[in-house]
């Protein structure tokens, strides 16, 4: 697959999409919906300017190193400078992608150390694998760049809880519960504590959902050029735990 500075290229993308049923690459982010082509071509023009891609290893180990600082106080606040904000005004080329919960009490770019710029986060309760969560990770590696993607929930979640009490639920919070519930279906009976043992196979069950969903993901990590990747983040200390 042809890659501009370590992206897919045009003509790539438009294949990958028309792959996937030919509908193109959808990704909600902001409200808007680009096709593969819309997407790309901003991009293209400017690919003189991109920098070099993280790798997937490299792009793990900044994370880790970053929650580490986090958890140890010595957060850096990298890229969260008003020169940074202009600098990502316009484009963005973030080095990871990730999936978590919508919790007020998991800010990402917080807990990670990172900055403007540096992480596509969808966030959505119970970090479950929706279609518009699918498209918004394929954006993110295959038209920014990204070559990790992170699943990542945390102690305590309450849709986990949830879907682990069972009760019917009002609106269409049960809509994300029941997307947990396989997971919990698989610790059932587990010893220690149920809710904690159903937030990591939530975690791994959501990595082994998005795998299998995405055909462009999919090609990607075949490729060489992603991988996915599953954590848990620890309300009490602040850390995240690699799962997967």
């Amino acid at each position: 697959m042809g890659r501009i500075d370590g992206f897919v290229g045009r003509r790539d993308l438009l294949k990958l999409a028309g792959g996937v049923g030919g509908f193109g690459l959808a990704a909600a982010a902001g409200g808007v919906l680009w096709t593969a082509q819309e997407a790309i071509e901003p991009q293209a023009a400017d690919a003189q300017q991109k920098p070099k891609p993280v790798s997937s290893d490299e792009a793990l180990q900044r994370m880790m190193e970053g929650n580490k600082r986090f958890v140890q106080e010595k957060r850096k606040n990298p890229n969260q400078s008003l020169l940074r904000l202009k600098e990502t005004a316009l484009v963005q080329y973030p080095f990871a992608a990730m999936l978590s919960c919508a919790d007020s009490r998991v800010p990402t770019e917080i807990i990670f150390d990172q900055g403007f710029g540096d992480l596509f986060v969808v966030r959505m309760a119970g970090n479950v694998v929706s279609p518009t969560a699918v498209g918004s990770l394929e954006f993110a590696t295959a038209v920014l760049g990204a070559q990790l993607i992170v699943i990542m929930g945390h102690e305590r979640c309450g849709a986990v809880a949830a879907a682990v009490k069972g009760d019917p639920l009002p609106g269409r919070i049960g809509t994300f519960v029941e997307d947990i519930k396989p997971a919990v279906a698989r610790v059932k009976g587990k010893a220690g504590d149920p809710v904690d043992n159903a937030v990591v196979a939530n975690v791994q069950y959501q990595v082994e959902v998005l795998k299998e969903t995405s055909v462009m993901l999919t090609q990607l990590i075949q490729e060489g050029k992603l991988k996915i990747v599953g954590g848990r983040y620890d309300l009490d200390s602040g850390e995240v735990t690699i799962v997967t």
